[in-house]
């Protein structure tokens, strides 16, 4: 067995078992990567796919459990670059984060700006993703940070974190009628068309739920992924706005009004996350604190999850 075998043995599944996939994510041939398995299958002495012909479908059993050990393998591999790299080069390297475009635009600006200053040699790498994306990041690597409301919390393979809890907020030209409503109701903003997130981010499925539980069907004029977009055809008086609480500040949005609705919608919390048996360059742990001091190295290494006490509004 060599470290070229278990990478394609990861990469294959990574690829859907679609060989030629693997074998160009690889840089070799499709031959190559079939002649790794099967050497590999018989040194083993087991079949580690499911085969229909020269097609693999799946893994075998044994197949799956090799698997779990490879990546822990091929993790312990990189683990050991990153160390080295940590007593070599303390505060030099890159650091990635994958985050969403509402906690890129509204929460981590003030973190990032302090990390800068704090960590001038370190090439910070900001990517705007998709919940899922963001997980398929942490767990191939990819990044080394995720921060989201959605998707990360459930994934045992991510220790996630608590980071700071918000609400929907409803937001409205100036003049509309939803400003004569006290207090404001869901049925009074069911009245007329919405203009919230897309499905599966900045908490849509809250606002889906909330709505599905009073018995009320919204006409739901646009989604969009970020909140600018929203605000942009609110503006425009497209519908009512739904927008995250921290996304709205009255100095910079002067065309719109928030109406009080912290009583309509459920708290929601945005998690850090990272993966478990990830290593992390002491400066990563750094710019977690900057997101939350209670969340020190320490407490991330024991997997301690403070309590949330942080409210971001904007």
């Amino acid at each position: 067995m060599n470290f070229q075998q278990l990478r394609i043995i990861h990469e294959t599944v990574r690829q859907n078992y679609n060989l030629t996939e693997a074998a160009n994510a690889l840089f070799t041939s499709q031959s190559g990567v079939s002649k790794h398995i099967k050497d590999l299958e018989d040194e083993l002495g087991i079949e580690l796919f499911v085969r229909k012909g020269k097609r693999l479908l799946g893994l075998t059993d044994p197949g799956k459990e090799l698997v779990e050990i490879v990546e822990r393998i091929l993790l312990d591999a990189k683990n050991v670059k990153r160390l080295a790299e940590q007593f070599s080069n303390k505060d030099q390297g890159r650091l990635t984060i994958a985050t969403t475009h509402t906690q890129a635009r509204y929460a981590l600006p003030s973190v990032v700006t302090q990390f800068k200053k704090a960590f001038p040699n370190v090439h910070l790498i900001l990517h705007q993703s998709s919940p899922d994306e963001i997980v398929s990041m942490l767990l191939d690597g990819v990044a080394d940070i995720g921060i989201a409301t959605e998707a990360l919390e459930s994934v045992v393979e991510l220790a996630s974190f608590p980071y700071y809890s918000w609400h929907h907020a409803v937001i409205v030209p100036p003049g509309h009628p939803l400003e004569l409503v006290h207090p404001l109701t869901l049925e009074a903003i069911a009245e007329f068309p919405v203009i919230t997130y897309h499905e599966g981010f900045t908490g849509r499925s809250g606002i889906d739920e909330t709505f599905a539980k009073a018995g009320i069907v919204l006409d739901i004029a646009m989604s969009a992924l970020d909140a600018d977009v929203i605000k942009t055809y609110v503006e425009l008086g497209l519908g009512v706005g739904l927008v995250a609480s921290m996304a709205f500040n009255p100095t910079r949005d002067i065309r719109l009004h928030l109406l009080d609705s912290s009583h309509l919608f459920q708290k929601n919390t945005t998690n850090i996350s990272i993966r478990r048996g990830h290593y992390l360059r002491g400066y990563a742990y750094r710019f977690i604190e900057l997101c939350l001091p209670s969340l020190s190295e320490a407490a991330i290494r024991s997997g301690v999850k403070p309590e949330v006490d942080m409210e971001l509004d904007d």
